[in-house]
């Protein structure tokens, strides 16, 4: 009854949807150009050819998805369509998306506008990432007999406590779903409560995404202009950890004369604004994307796709989301750099990581901003310390980094039968 419900009023809200979009354009979470794909227009032509969609609501999602869409596409005979649902993601897979494989953005859950998309694009098998879940586009991929795997499986205590509240509505919702692949057992048994049919655990894509890119002439540039000052990172900081690390800045500079501390915050959009934080602490800044120089106490790098150079850049990296805010950010991507890895209290989104990270002493955990202070200042006073604490974090990184080979395995079956069935839709 909750799922016709729900369907009804996505079908009579047209208007409201209509006005929702518009504002959140207004606000710049929306792509203008692009907003006919949010209604099921496509903005591209479907290419020839077996076609397999992948879905991922946002950034983190979608970059967990890179190594699977790089082997989907890596013999030529299959094309690639990915959606999200964020202006982040879709420019940071304008850049990181192999040949063979396009963006979207998803379509909104209202029945026409999903049809419209999937009778354009005709998938032949549909991977959807981690609990993106939309009832209305899950529904119509199970009407047209569309193999539909959930991938990178993830269902939290919390979400679990909440569909546990609408149990015949989450059943049918997981109905449609052929397998189901989670990140970790605890999500494969928590989806099997839930209705789930053929639930595994093979490990987690996140675990099997290559060092992050760079640009070793700009890492070039920039060590050269940081001289020997020592160096730590907050990285993918929300609201309230940029002053956090502000603080943390200010307590150990004395120490550690000439301390450069880079912030990155998770939203790029937030450079000015997290800008305007550090400086009424006090802190002289520079703000990246105004190509400023990192010659003060604090370099704000409000810039897309630089994470990269910034773990090779600096020896010891906080991870954000984890202070102030519930859920934490991949340890994983500056392990895998040889970094030494800190992070909070709050890594839920990480339940298994980030307990395997610091029983391997790959990492530390920090309780609040003086116990932050107290890690950053030991580890920036010790390199030899920071260097075998990052060397524990890339061994621990390299052994756990086989996942996707068992993940293709057991889509291998699905992939050959589309690969069979549509030579050319």
């Amino acid at each position: 009854m909750i799922h016709a419900l729900y369907r009804a009023l996505s079908i009579a809200g047209g208007p409201l949807i209509d006005v929702f979009l518009k504002r959140r354009m207004l606000r710049g979470k929306e792509d203008p150009a692009r907003a006919g794909e949010r209604r099921g227009l496509a903005s591209l032509d479907r290419p020839d050819g077996p076609l397999v969609w992948l879905h991922a609501a946002s950034v983190g999602e979608s970059l967990s998805l890179l190594p699977l869409i790089e082997r989907l596409v890596d013999g030529g005979r299959l094309r690639v369509l990915v959606t999200t649902g964020t202006v982040t993601s879709a420019r940071l897979m304008a850049e990181r998306l192999p040949a063979g494989a396009v963006h979207q953005f998803v379509p909104v859950d209202r029945p026409a506008w999903v049809r419209r998309f999937l009778d354009h694009w005709r998938p032949g098998l549909v991977l959807w990432a981690e609990s993106d879940f939309w009832p209305n586009l899950l529904a119509e991929i199970g009407k047209r007999h569309v193999p539909l795997i959930l991938v990178q499986g993830r269902m939290s205590a919390r979400s679990f406590a909440g569909w546990s509240r609408a149990p015949g509505f989450i059943a049918r919702v997981l109905a449609d779903f052929t397998l189901c692949l989670g990140q970790t057992p605890a999500d494969v048994q928590r989806l099997v409560q839930l209705g789930a049919r053929d639930a595994r655990c093979l490990g987690n894509l996140k675990l099997a995404v290559p060092p992050l890119p760079y640009e070793p002439a700009e890492l070039a540039a920039l060590k050269a202009q940081i001289g020997d000052r020592p160096v730590w990172l907050a990285s993918s900081t929300h609201p309230g950890e940029e002053a956090v690390a502000a603080r943390v800045h200010r307590t150990l500079a004395e120490r550690l004369p000439g301390l450069l501390t880079i912030i990155v915050p998770r939203h790029p959009e937030r450079g000015p604004e997290v800008l305007g934080e550090v400086k009424a602490l006090g802190l002289q800044a520079s703000l990246r994307s105004a190509g400023e120089a990192p010659d003060r106490a604090i370099l704000v790098a409000d810039t897309m796709g630089e994470l990269g150079l910034f773990y090779r850049l600096a020896p010891v990296v906080f991870m954000g989301k984890s202070l102030t805010v519930e859920g934490g950010q991949n340890p994983f991507e500056p392990a895998r750099l040889g970094a030494a890895v800190l992070f909070g209290p709050r890594m839920s989104n990480f339940p298994d990581m980030a307990p395997a990270m610091l029983a391997a002493d790959a990492a530390c955990q920090v309780a609040d901003q003086d116990q932050l202070a107290e890690a950053v200042g030991r580890l920036l006073a010790d390199p030899a310390a920071a260097r075998a604490m990052g060397a524990r974090a890339l061994a621990w990184a390299e052994a756990e980094a086989g996942s996707l080979d068992q993940v293709m395995g057991a889509l291998a079956p699905f992939i050959a039968a589309v690969e069979a069935g549509d030579a050319r839709p």
